[in-house]
């Protein structure tokens, strides 16, 4: 932080130019005082070169995972719903508008005019237990599907096609299509932002003396949204929700209005923070999402959709029962790796668990590790290990001492959430952190493997009993 000071004269002569000139140092004040603080107000950034023979350009904060206070909900539905183990059902978005009609000249629309993209990543967020179909952008699949009719889309492959009248087949460059490749939808969800109200409460206090003096200011604002679930088949409302959110902010100022002799001085200092609108209809549009999805799949969503708020939303996420399928393999496979590895993905909306073997597909989440098995707890978001730990470890060498290998939960609490990057780099802080405990009780940190982790795509929470998630699976050898 800059320090301005400004020191008085030092001789009499000085101070008698000092007394016939008492702009300069009012003059001096200002000025220092407004570099001041506006380096304080600075926002934090960067420049780069991204050329020899271009200007440095302003570069600030990177781009992070785009979350809500409602994340841990999700993972909790997500697992009610896989619990029920129903086939999934497939969900498709219709258009969600804007229907406010808020607009400005100079802002543009007031709201977001993405509503539908919102609901589209609110399900996504649910990974395995829906899936989603495309019906709000279709315009490329059928263009695609018209290039298809005519003959004239191809995959660089020849197809051998044979014709009605039973003659010898023929390649052709064209791909040849028998309709049904479009999959349908059981649900879909439409609806609209309904309500942006200015202002609906504000209040502050502004005193000045001689000119000079505080102010300080608070406001609140709403949006509301209004979706229904629609059965696609028959067309009919199987659910609705309304739902509003206040947005609330503040402001706090200061300001010298004064004269320095001839000259008037206006100085105003201060700052501003208003909850993110946009954020605001994101997560109030997630929480409709959530009530949706507990009505067409017969789950209590009550117990995860609790208000916008991470404390609640992840007290609810811990009251819920795991999921019959476990969340870790717990049967040890001749070949470690292949037990412990995840299965593919069909998609990037649709995270697998961990694969299990036959054996172990028959356990709960919530029953007790085999011997082969040591659970490594680790305190809330830190890698620093928990009281219990160092029991386990101690069992963990005593069994590599016998010749034998084991396998290691790297456990947290089931509360723990945050960005994807920011989940691995603490799983690999705890990693780290295991490697460097088992060292000092004699075990080589080569022998310590990471068999599996969770990937930065895959939001599920992967139970071990309650309360608890593992992060990861490590296999030691002897």
């Amino acid at each position: 932080m800059t320090r301005f000071v400004l020191t008085g004269p030092r001789s009499l002569a000085g101070a008698a130019v000092a007394r016939r000139q008492p702009r300069f140092y009012a003059t001096a004040v200002a000025t220092a005082t407004v570099l001041f603080l506006s380096g304080c107000a600075s926002p934090r950034y960067t420049t780069q070169q991204m050329a020899d023979d271009e200007t440095p350009v302003m570069t600030g904060s990177a781009p992070r995972w785009n979350g809500t206070p409602l994340e841990p909900a999700f993972s909790c539905l997500s697992h009610q719903i896989v619990a029920l183990q129903r086939p999934a059902l497939a969900i498709a978005v219709g258009d969600i508008k804007d229907y406010t009609g808020k607009y400005s000249q100079g802002d543009g629309n007031a709201l977001t005019q993405g509503g539908a993209l919102m609901v589209y990543s609110a399900l996504g967020k649910l990974g395995g237990a829906v899936e989603l179909r495309e019906r709000f952008d279709t315009r490329i699949a059928e263009l695609e599907l018209a290039y298809t009719d005519r003959r004239q889309l191809g995959d660089g492959r020849a197809h051998s096609l044979r014709d009605d009248s039973g003659a010898a087949a023929k390649n052709v460059p064209w791909v040849p299509y028998y309709g049904g490749s479009i999959l349908k939808s059981n649900y879909y969800i439409v609806g609209g932002i309904t309500e942006l109200n200015y202002n609906i409460q504000s209040g502050g206090a502004d005193l000045q003396v001689n000119g000079i003096g505080p102010k300080a200011r608070t406001f609140t604002m709403s949006v509301g949204v209004d979706l229904r679930m629609v059965e696609t088949e028959t067309l009919r409302i199987v659910g609705t929700v309304s739902l509003q959110k206040q947005i609330t902010g503040n402001e706090i100022g200061l300001n010298i209005f004064r004269f320095f002799g001839s000259d008037l001085f206006d100085l105003s200092a201060g700052f501003k923070n208003l909850e993110p609108l946009q954020l605001g209809v994101r997560t109030t549009l997630e929480q409709g999402v959530l009530m949706l999805m507990g009505r067409v799949t017969g789950t209590d969503a009550r117990l995860c959709a609790a208000p916008p708020s991470l404390a609640s939303a992840q007290a609810a996420s811990a009251t819920v029962a795991a999921a019959p399928v476990p969340a870790a393999p717990l049967a040890v496979a001749a070949d470690a790796s292949a037990a412990l590895a995840p299965q593919a993905s069909a998609s990037l909306n649709t995270p697998k668990a961990p694969a299990l073997t036959a054996a172990a597909s028959a356990k709960s989440s919530e029953s007790a590790p085999d011997a082969a098995e040591f659970d490594v707890l680790h305190e809330a978001e830190s890698a620093q290990l928990s009281q219990s730990a160092a029991a386990s470890l101690d069992a963990l060498v005593a069994r590599l001492r016998t010749g034998a290998s084991a396998k290691v939960a790297i456990v947290g609490r089931d509360s723990e959430s945050g960005a994807p990057d920011k989940r691995r780099q603490l799983t690999e802080a705890r990693l780290q952190n295991l490697r460097s405990q088992l060292a000092q009780r004699g075990i080589n940190p080569a022998q310590v493997r990471l068999a599996w982790q969770a990937s930065d795509g895959d939001m599920t929470i992967y139970r071990r009993g309650a309360g608890f998630q593992v992060l990861a699976w490590v296999q030691v050898s002897p």
